[in-house]
């Protein structure tokens, strides 16, 4: 029986904007079947002639949260038109899942990136001996994996990366922190809610200018169909995130150029933390700050978002004079 509510609406609306975009769902198994990446990617051929495809590839990585078609809605139709995308959702969102989870089953960002790494090769399919050359954004824990993916990587396959919104240096006390802000007792009350009221206080975290009033039955809506899926798997997502584990992480810089987005008014990962991030990120990396945004630039001015990116991955060329 088919859900009825605005979010199917929505979802069904935010899919067809992929599609108009260029881009086709596909679902792409991995390490023998045991992982299987679902994304949305540049169609084959679809802007090919008898030279090939020479755009660049970009690899966008959503945050904690909705599947790519939500959060990525707004970049897909203007960067289509100058890269060939692939847009995956990360482990345990969306549909994407894996039974190869080491230890006690929780996947860390590293293990996500390993994810995407290999999707990537998939996808491009370079001829043997070519390599697969790529530049990576990624948004809040999408910039976590982002960082890894780069790193995992080297600049050897990744030529830039956009961290946007995403503290690389979070540490206890910055969740102590959030969860002061959030009124919460756990981050997976505030990351994964339950209820109407937990809904619109993320939203309230998330956006600098949220929507004056949303129905309860809207914010019910959204919960049930955004935030009922792998809700364990997620729970140990949050668990199993290595950024601020000495023993496990630690933040060196990277060698590509590094593009440091971050909104103004973030409540989940305030800006004093931006700067950090891209003084310890090194020589390479350099920030921009969107005034009148918060968590999530890229819907609140998604403008201005898009522009850095543009002009960050496809600068204009040197005068040779």
């Amino acid at each position: 029986m088919p859900t009825l509510g605005i979010a199917p609406l929505l979802d069904a609306y935010f899919r067809r904007r992929f599609a108009a975009a260029g881009l086709v769902e596909a679902s792409v198994p991995l390490d023998g079947g045991a992982t299987t990446v679902h994304c949305w990617r540049f169609s084959p051929g679809a802007a090919d002639d008898e030279e090939g495809d020479a755009r660049p590839v970009l690899v966008l990585l959503h945050g904690f949260g909705p599947p790519a078609t939500w959060q990525w809605r707004r970049q897909v139709g203007p960067l289509s038109r100058r890269f060939r995308l692939i847009v995956p959702d990360l482990l345990f969102f969306g549909g994407s899942s894996t039974t190869s989870a080491p230890g006690a089953g929780r996947v860390s960002e590293a293990q996500q990136a390993e994810a995407v790494a290999k999707l990537v090769a998939a996808v491009v399919a370079p001829e043997p001996g070519t390599p697969v050359r790529v530049s990576v954004a990624g948004t809040s824990y999408g910039g976590f994996v982002a960082y890894h993916v780069a790193r995992l990587l080297g600049p050897a396959a990744v030529e830039r990366v956009v961290i946007a919104s995403s503290d690389l240096l979070k540490a206890a006390n910055d969740d102590r922190a959030l969860l002061r802000r959030s009124g919460a007792e756990r981050v997976e009350d505030v990351m994964l809610p339950r209820s109407p009221e937990q809904m619109r206080r993320l939203l309230q975290l998330a956006y600098h200018r949220p929507r004056r009033f949303t129905p309860g039955f809207v914010l019910r809506d959204l919960v049930q169909y955004l935030y009922s899926d792998k809700v364990e798997e997620k729970k140990e997502l949050i668990k199993g995130i290595t950024l601020g584990n000495k023993e496990k992480f630690q933040l060196t810089p990277l060698p590509q150029e590094v593009l440091v987005l971050w909104g103004e008014h973030d409540q989940i990962f305030p800006v004093e933390k931006a700067f950090e991030v891209a003084r310890k990120l090194g020589a390479n990396a350099r920030l921009e700050v969107l005034k009148d945004t918060g968590h999530m630039p890229q819907e609140e001015d998604p403008k201005r978002f898009n522009e850095a990116i543009l002009n960050f991955l496809l600068p204009a060329p040197k005068s040779s004079l």
